[in-house]
């Protein structure tokens, strides 16, 4: 099939899927009302209509992150440093383009699994798309790399915070000691199958795109859109490009860009205390813990490197997109108008993580995500391990799709779920990883995720599209994690 005999495929936009799936959870929660004894209330017409905005509002920090990060990408595509940077990674690897994919998916799963990198990849789902196109791939390839490569390092969580960390946190307030260890050797049995498995699917994928560009599952429109995105830098690839002397400067403030944002995020201090302390060399505290004398590291943020988060990432990029302008010898007047336009471009980008989040925001207010997790408890009581583990995954599995926030559904989960497998005499710790997996696999697609609508609008990919691509390989997940866990269960 040729690119040109593609046809325009009708497909809902993420935002009309989102208002659909708000509408769902609001006449949900109006027939639960009735009958859950008061622990549900029902969704009001002006709970509806708010709740993006309410989202919104709750979504702020990442949204505004996402807007800066256009006006920062914005810039870089001024100073034609990032499409000629790319053209020259892709001529260097001319002939094995394909060695992306599992570099890069290796390096996602590993910031996955150790700090649960999530909302972070964000800014690199455009960056890589236009990478995979000018290698000769298509948009899907960029976008799978990022989400399935950090996805499932998240999934076999090993010392993740939010993940196990949090998990582990749970249960000690209701005094369950869990040994670490099992934990993480579990989770890094559930991270290597995984990753391995999704690093095949990826350059399956790739190879049959590069050898015919019609084998593509995007659509036309789809296509189009990614051309106008990102078709600039796959076009350079063409040509003899040579970087100046001020586009080598501007990749390299680009990567250190990158790199401190990503360590800014790694919980340092849960890692390693030595690190941590040398980032905030130099701080004085009072006797309440408050910063009389900031670190060094905090000077520019406020906060040292280690406990950022997106206020101070926001931060970090609206500085570095100032710099990366003038290191590229933009005009004061380039630089502003380079920058708003970047950030404009995003608003699109802002609304379909709003909307989603106002969809979580929703469920929150009315006590429904609550209710369904104490009513799957009491479903799971009096079962086998062999039967226990896999349904305590499918009852993690849907309850992700209310809260997929990771730290949100341990705190909220495990207090009870816990409790329940020590009952039953099952590991608390199996109980952990299956937490992490269930909602790990969720997280891999649900609509509900602002950081996987809005990374794949970023890359110009409908929802739709995405779940098509993935559907096969994520059943595959669920399949193999349940059997990892049930047979965990069994002899832990």
């Amino acid at each position: 099939m040729t690119e040109t005999a593609k046809k325009k495929r009708g497909m809902p936009s993420s935002f009309t899927i989102l208002l659909a799936l708000l509408a769902i959870v609001a006449v949900i929660t109006v027939i639960v009302s009735g009958t859950s004894g008061g622990a549900v209330t029902a969704a009001r017409l002006s709970d509806f209509c708010t709740a993006p905005i309410k989202g919104f509002a709750d979504a702020l920090p990442v949204c505004l992150f996402v807007m800066i990060l256009g006006g920062f990408l914005g810039m870089m595509t001024e100073t034609g440093a990032l499409d000629n940077g790319i053209a020259v990674l892709v001529q260097k690897l001319k002939g094995n383009e394909i060695m992306l994919v599992p570099v890069l998916m290796l390096i996602f799963s590993l910031g996955g699994t150790t700090y649960g990198m999530c909302e972070e990849t964000v800014p690199f789902y455009a960056l890589l798309a236009a990478t995979m196109m000018a290698a000769g791939f298509d948009p899907m390839v960029g976008a799978a790399t990022v989400l399935l490569g950090a996805g499932c390092g998240c999934l076999g969580s090993t010392v993740n915070p939010f993940a196990v960390g949090a998990a582990v946190d749970a249960l000690t307030g209701v005094g369950i000691e869990v040994n670490q260890s099992i934990i993480i050797g579990l989770g890094a049995v559930l991270w290597i199958v995984t990753t391995a498995m999704s690093i095949f699917f990826v350059m399956s994928y790739a190879k049959k795109v590069k050898a015919d560009k019609g084998s593509t599952i995007l659509s036309m429109q789809e296509l189009k859109d990614a051309e106008e995105a990102h078709g600039k830098a796959a076009s350079e690839v063409h040509k003899e490009v040579k970087l100046t002397g001020r586009q080598k400067g501007v990749l390299i403030a680009f990567a250190f860009t990158f790199v401190v944002m990503i360590v800014g995020f790694i919980p340092l201090a849960d890692l390693n205390e030595g690190v941590a302390n040398f980032f905030d060399a130099g701080a004085v505290y009072d006797a309440d813990g408050n910063a009389v004398v900031q670190g060094w590291s905090a000077l520019i943020t406020g906060l040292p490197i280690g406990q950022w988060y997106f206020d101070e990432a926001s931060t970090w990029f609206f500085l570095m997109a100032v710099l990366i302008g003038i290191i590229g010898g933009l005009s004061e007047k380039q630089i502003v108008n380079t920058f708003i336009t970047g950030a404009a471009d995003m608003m699109s980008v802002v609304l379909v993580i709003a909307l989603a989040r106002g969809i979580s925001v929703l469920m929150a207010n009315t006590g429904l995500d609550v209710f369904v997790l104490d009513a799957a408890a009491n479903a799971l009581a009096g079962l086998s391990g062999v039967i226990f583990a896999p349904m305590s995954f499918l009852v993690y599995f849907g309850l992700s799709f209310l809260i997929p926030s990771t730290s949100g559904m341990a705190t909220v989960s495990m207090p009870i779920m816990g409790p329940l497998a020590v009952k039953l005499g099952f590991s608390p710790e199996v109980m952990v990883m299956i937490f992490s997996a269930a909602i790990g696999v969720v997280n891999l697609f649900t609509p509900t995720s602002g950081a996987i609508m809005g990374g794949l609008a970023l890359a110009k990919i409908e929802w739709t599209t995405w779940l098509k691509f993935a559907l096969k390989l994520i059943v595959a997940l669920s399949v193999v994690c349940a059997i990892i866990l049930t047979v965990a269960c069994v002899l832990i």
